[in-house]
């Protein structure tokens, strides 16, 4: 049954990556719900958010071929179970609606949004929260005018990581890179060369 996947990849920062990522999934017509790309944790590492709804063998292949490209280090896939996520989403109201109507001010106390820009003719509010609450808050105001909305794209913690930081020591300790397999064989050359 196809659900819902949140697909973290960590990457270098190279040009033209982001592309390449995306015909991975336009070629299997997948269509991407959401797509965040940010600084990881760790020093010139970036980390792309990406969420899917596909059936999970589907999704494994996906991050086999995403991990193909090179300047990709790792990507997981995970349940929303497995991550804790958010979504900013934010709202333009007419202010003289805000300004009259003590039920809006209430129903933007209740969902938790606040005010980000106050003018004239229009007041913006920020809420953030998972997608069916900020909804729910787009059905709520429309009543009253909604004049513009915004939603941002996930942004997602994987539960169980320990940071991508420390699987990079890891994966060094198991695999030593090239640099230090050749330094070791050329120790030995030196070595016989002395002898």
């Amino acid at each position: 049954m196809k659900q819902e996947f949140t697909i973290t990849v960590y990457t270098e920062n190279q040009v033209g990556l982001l592309n390449r990522i995306a015909i991975i999934f336009s070629r299997r017509k997948i269509n991407i719900e959401s797509l965040n790309v940010s600084p990881s944790e760790a020093e010139g590492i970036h980390r792309f958010t990406i969420v899917i709804s596909e059936y999970e063998e589907v999704v494994h292949k996906l991050c086999r071929q995403i991990e193909k490209q090179v300047e990709v280090l790792k990507a997981y896939y995970n349940t929303n179970d497995e991550v804790v996520w958010q979504e900013l989403a934010l709202y333009k109201v007419p202010t003289e609606v805000i300004a009259e109507k003590v039920k809006v001010e209430r129903l933007l106390r209740e969902f938790g949004a606040r005010a980000v820009a106050i003018r004239k003719d229009y007041t913006v509010f920020e809420t953030t929260g998972h997608r069916e609450e900020i909804e729910k808050l787009i059905k709520a105001l429309e009543p009253y005018g909604l004049i513009e909305f915004v939603r941002s794209a996930r942004v997602a913690i994987i539960k169980t990581s320990t940071g991508f930081h420390e699987k990079l020591k890891e994966f060094d300790e198991e695999q030593p890179g090239e640099v230090l397999v050749e330094n070791e064989f050329l120790n030995k050359q030196d070595e016989v060369f002395t002898m």
